[in-house]
């Protein structure tokens, strides 16, 4: 039998002697803010924080950044997400154009995050096209 196969009956089943409960996770800082600074751990670039509470009825805020290329656009997404998992215990509803790192998208159900390449960016321009939610000042680390 290969290595790592388990055979209906073989397989090991926690019981609830042995449940470790997880540690709380708490957290002061949004989950806008955690974006923000997952996407500036990996040099995002023109990060911008829109709130669209009472504007839209899909999102509160957006998170909206920069990577200059494939690798790095995929990189912040990654950070982002780890970074909401950890700290937020937080896990997107999807994830769009990752393969393709022109526009990555990550839903988060009220937290939406736009990686963008820099040609991407100038040409969707989601700061003018959503100019009527309002610009959320990053704090200082």
């Amino acid at each position: 039998m290969p290595p790592g196969l388990v055979r209906l009956g073989q397989e090991y089943c926690l019981t609830k002697s042995e449940l470790n409960p997880t540690a709380e996770i708490q957290t002061d800082s949004p989950t806008w803010l955690i974006a923000v600074r997952a996407a500036e751990a990996k040099q995002a670039t023109d990060i911008k924080v829109l709130d669209l509470t009472g504007i839209t009825s899909f999102a509160d805020y957006f998170v909206i950044c920069t990577g200059s290329n494939s690798k790095q656009i995929q990189a912040i997404s990654d950070e982002v997400g780890i970074q909401l998992k950890l700290q937020a215990r937080e896990l997107p509803n999807s994830l769009e154009g990752y393969n393709q790192s022109e526009w990555i998208l990550a839903d988060y159900g009220d937290l939406l995050v736009h990686i963008f390449s820099p040609k991407a960016r100038d040409y969707y321009d989601l700061e003018r096209l959503w100019r009527n939610g309002k610009h959320v000042e990053i704090p200082p680390e």
